[in-house]
C-alpha cells in the first residue's frame, strides 16, 4: 500500500510527542519578541502582565479589587496566551516533524565529478560507464556548482538536483515522494529531472547539476514545511489588520468606559465600581482573541494538509490562490482519459476487407511498443487470429515513428505498409499517385466526431482503412466536473487532438470548454485572456513547453516527474505526479479560506454574549436599570466577569481541532456555503457563549466564588 511522505513521518512522530513538544513551545513563545508578531494576542499578553502587577500591588495593600479576584483574572489571561501559543505550536509541530525526517534523509555524499571533455569522450567509447567511473574526481556533494557533471552508478545516491544528460536508470524516489515503486529517469523528454537525495537502483546516469547545495528541492521542502519560514499571505495580513483595528477600538471603548464610570460615580457621590482589573477583563473578552489566537494555526494547518496530499507549495499565497480559483485547465491525457488509447475497431475503405486491413495494421505495429501499437496487434489476433510474425530473416525493415513524418510502418518484399495520422497518410499516398477518397474522409470524420482518434493504414500507397483508437474517459470524472461546476469552477480540457475529437471527449467527460490542437502559445494566450477578465486560473504541466503557461497561471502545479524548467515555473510541485491532484489542491485551498472565514465569524459573534455578561456587572451599581441586560441572571459581578473570561480562554482550546482539521468542505455554490456557515458559525457563535457562560457561572457559584 502506498505511503506518503507525510504519513511515514507522522508514524515516527506520534500524537503524544506532538503534544509534549507543543507544550514546551507554548512556554517558549512567551518571549515578547514572539508575542509581538501577533498584535491581538500581544495585547492579551500585556494585559496578563498588568493584572499580575495589580495582584502584587494588592498584596501590598494597594488594590482596586480583592487579591483573589485579581489573581484569578491574571491566571486566566496567562492561560489564554498559553492556549494561543499551544494552538500555533501544535500546528507547527507537524511541519517540524516533517522537516526533521527530511533532514535525516538529507546528507552530503561523495560525488563522481566528470569534465565536459570526458563526457564528450565517453559518447564515443564502447563502455562509457567504466570510463566515467575510472576518470572521475571524487568530491563532496556540498561543493558541487551549477553546470557541473556527475556520474551516478547503481546503488549510489544522486548528489544534487539536476537533469539527466546521458544514460537511463531506475531511481528510488521514496525519500521524496513516499512512493516505494521505482521510476525511470532518462536523458531527453520530460523524465530527465532528478532530485538530490534519491537513489539509483540500476544502470547509471550522467547528471548536469542545476541547483547548488542549500538550494536543492529537498532544501526547499524543508524550508516550506517548517512554519518558522512561513510568510503570511496577503489575505492573512489583511485580516490581521482588521483584527488589530477592532482591538484598538475595544481598547478605546474600555478606556472611555473607565472615564465615563468615574464621571458618573462622582455625580452620585459613590465609589467607582469599575476597576482597572474589570476593564482589562472586558477588553480581553471583547477583542477578537479567538480568531487572533487561531489565525496562524489555520494557515500552518492548511499547508500541512497540502503536504499530506504530497504536494509541495512554494508559498502560502499559492494555497490561498487555489481557494479562489474559478478556472481549471486540465490535460486530457492522464487526467480526463486513462492515457492509453486502445484500438477498438478496424474500418476498411475503398473495397478493402476488414481482415486485409487488420493484417496490414498488425504488420505496421509489430515494432511499435507504445500501448496503442500493442493494442492493434492484440485486436488483430482477437478478431482474425492473426499472429505476430518474426522479423528476423524475413527481409522486413522497420520504419520507426518520427515527429516529422508522423508515420511508422514496415517495408518487406517490395511492399510498403504505413500507419499514421490522417493528413500524414493522405500526403504520403498522394505523393505516389494514390488518392484520399470521400469514403475515407467520411470515416475519419465519423471517428473524430465520436471522440476517437483515426489512424490510417496504407499498403503500397493505397489506403486500405482506418483504425479506431478510442480514448477511455476515467470513471467518475464526469461527476467530479459536475461538483466543480456547483462550486462555480469552470473546467477546460487541453488536448493536442483535432477539434472534432476534442469536442466529443469534452462532451463525454462533462467539461465546460476545451482547447484543441493546443500549443504552448495557445495555452499562454488562454490563461492571459481569462486573467484579463478577472478570473483566477490553475493548470498542471510537466514539460519544458508548459513552463511559460505555468509561470503565468495563478496556481501552477508542476509534476515531480517533469523537467526542471516546469518545476521552476510552477508554484507547487506534485510529488506523486498525478494530473488529477489539481482538483484536490483547489479543495484544500477552499477549505483553508472557509475555515478562516468561519472561525472569524464565530469569534466576532461571540462578543454579543460577553456584552450581556460584563456590561451589567460593571454598571448596575451606577445604573440599576441596566440589570435588565443581565438576561442570563448571572449570580454576581465577580462570577459574571470570571465566567466570561474563562469561556474566552477555553473556547480557544475547544476550537484547536477544528482549526487544524479544517471546516468540512462541501461541494456547493459560494452562496449556499455562505448561508450555511452564517447559520452554523454566526448563529452558533451567538448562542453557544450564552449557554457556556451561564454554565460556568453556576459552577463558580457552587464552588463558593459568588
Amino acid at each position: 500500500m502506498r505511503e506518503t511522505m507525510a504519513t511515514a513521518t507522522l508514524k515516527q512522530y506520534d500524537t503524544k510527542s506532538q503534544a509534549s513538544r507543543a507544550v514546551r513551545d507554548a512556554f517558549a513563545k512567551l518571549n515578547p519578541k514572539d508575542q509581538v508578531k501577533n498584535p491581538v494576542m500581544f495585547m492579551v499578553f500585556v494585559s496578563a502582565i498588568l493584572t499580575t502587577i495589580l495582584f502584587v500591588l494588592s498584596l501590598a495593600g494597594i488594590a482596586d479589587q480583592q487579591p483573589g479576584f485579581i489573581l484569578a483574572i491574571a491566571v486566566i489571561l496567562w492561560l489564554t496566551v498559553l492556549f494561543a501559543n499551544f494552538a500555533e505550536a501544535i500546528a507547527e509541530g507537524r511541519g517540524k516533524a516533517q522537516a526533521d525526517s527530511l533532514r535525516a534523509a538529507k546528507r552530503d555524499v561523495q560525488a563522481h565529478k566528470i569534465t565536459q571533455g570526458l563526457l564528450a569522450a565517453g559518447q564515443h567509447e564502447g563502455d562509457p560507464a567504466s570510463l566515467y567511473f575510472a576518470r572521475s574526481e571524487e568530491v563532496n556533494s556540498a561543493t558541487l556548482k551549477k553546470k557541473d557533471y556527475v556520474f551516478v552508478a547503481a546503488g549510489e545516491q544522486i548528489p544534487a538536483d539536476g537533469e539527466v544528460v546521458q544514460g537511463a536508470a531506475s531511481v528510488d524516489e521514496s525519500a521524496i515522494t513516499g512512493e516505494s515503486a521505482p521510476v525511470i529517469r532518462e536523458s531527453g523528454g520530460d523524465r530527465s529531472s532528478v532530485t538530490g537525495g534519491t537513489t539509483v537502483l540500476s544502470d547509471w546516469l550522467v547528471v548536469c547539476v542545476t541547483q547548488e547545495s542549500g538550494k536543492s528541492f529537498l532544501d526547499q521542502m524543508i524550508s516550506m514545511v517548517e512554519s518558522a519560514t512561513r510568510k503570511k499571505t496577503p489575505n492573512e495580513i489583511a485580516l490581521q489588520i482588521l483584527l488589530v483595528a477592532l482591538t484598538i477600538i475595544f481598547l478605546l471603548v474600555a478606556a472611555s468606559l473607565f472615564t465615563f464610570s468615574g464621571f458618573s460615580s462622582g455625580l452620585s457621590d459613590m465609589a467607582n465600581p469599575t476597576t482597572i482589573t474589570s476593564l482589562v477583563a472586558l477588553f480581553v473578552c471583547l477583542a477578537p482573541t479567538t480568531i487572533g489566537a487561531l489565525l496562524s494555526a489555520i494557515g500552518i494547518a492548511g499547508m500541512s494538509r497540502l503536504n499530506k496530499a504530497n504536494v509541495l507549495a512554494m508559498s502560502g499565497r499559492a494555497v490561498e490562490a487555489a481557494g479562489d480559483v474559478d478556472v481549471l485547465l486540465l490535460d486530457k491525457t492522464g487526467t480526463i482519459t486513462l492515457g492509453n488509447r486502445q484500438a477498438s475497431e478496424f474500418v476498411p475503405v475503398d473495397g478493402a476487407t476488414e481482415e486485409e486491413l487488420a493484417d496490414a495494421a498488425q504488420l505496421a505495429s509489430l515494432t511499435d511498443e507504445t500501448p496503442e501499437g500493442r493494442s492493434i496487434v492484440v485486436l488483430a489476433k482477437e478478431r482474425f487470429n492473426i499472429r505476430e510474425r518474426e522479423l528476423e530473416g524475413s527481409g522486413m525493415v522497420s520504419i520507426p515513428f518520427s515527429a516529422a513524418t508522423r508515420m511508422s510502418g514496415v517495408d518487406f518484399d517490395g511492399h510498403e505498409i504505413r500507419k499514421g495520422a490522417a493528413d500524414a497518410i493522405k500526403s504520403y499516398v498522394e505523393k505516389f499517385g494514390g488518392s484520399y477518397s470521400d469514403e475515407c474522409r467520411q470515416r475519419v470524420e465519423d471517428i473524430s466526431r465520436a471522440g476517437g482518434t483515426p489512424l490510417l493504414v496504407a499498403r503500397d500507397h493505397r489506403i486500405v482503412g482506418v483504425i479506431y483508437l478510442k480514448d477511455i474517459v476515467k470513471q467518475g470524472i464526469k461527476e467530479n466536473f459536475a461538483s466543480l461546476r456547483k462550486m462555480g469552477i469552470k473546467t477546460i480540457m487541453i488536448t493536442g487532438d483535432n477539434p472534432m475529437t476534442a469536442a466529443a471527449i469534452a462532451a463525454e467527460a462533462g467539461v465546460d470548454d476545451f482547447l484543441a490542437e493546443a500549443t504552448p502559445e495557445a495555452k499562454l494566450d488562454m490563461i492571459r485572456r481569462y486573467q484579463a477578465e478577472g478570473h483566477m486560473v490553475a493548470m498542471t504541466g510537466d514539460g519544458t513547453n508548459d513552463a511559460p503557461a505555468l509561470a503565468q497561471a495563478d496556481v501552477a502545479v508542476a509534476m515531480n516527474s517533469g523537467t526542471q524548467a516546469a518545476k521552476e515555473a510552477g508554484n507547487m510541485v506534485d510529488l506523486d505526479s498525478s494530473p488529477t491532484k489539481l482538483i484536490d489542491i483547489v479543495m484544500i485551498g477552499k477549505q483553508l479560506l472557509m475555515t478562516r472565514g468561519s472561525l472569524t465569524t464565530f469569534s466576532i459573534a461571540n462578543d454579543i454574549a460577553k456584552y450581556f455578561a460584563i456590561v451589567p456587572a460593571l454598571f448596575v451599581p451606577l445604573y440599576p436599570e441596566l440589570d435588565a441586560l443581565n438576561i442570563m441572571r448571572l449570580t454576581s459581578p465577580e462570577t459574571a466577569i470570571l465566567a466570561a473570561i474563562i469561556y474566552n480562554a477555553l473556547i480557544i482550546v475547544a476550537l484547536i481541532p477544528l482549526a487544524l482539521k479544517g471546516v468540512k468542505y462541501r461541494e456547493a455554490s459560494s452562496q449556499s456555503l455562505l448561508t450555511r456557515n452564517l447559520l452554523v458559525y454566526g448563529l452558533g457563535g451567538i448562542v453557544l457563549p450564552f449557554v457556556a457562560i451561564k454554565a460556568i457561572d453556576l459552577l463558580l457559584t457552587l464552588c463558593g466564588m459568588a
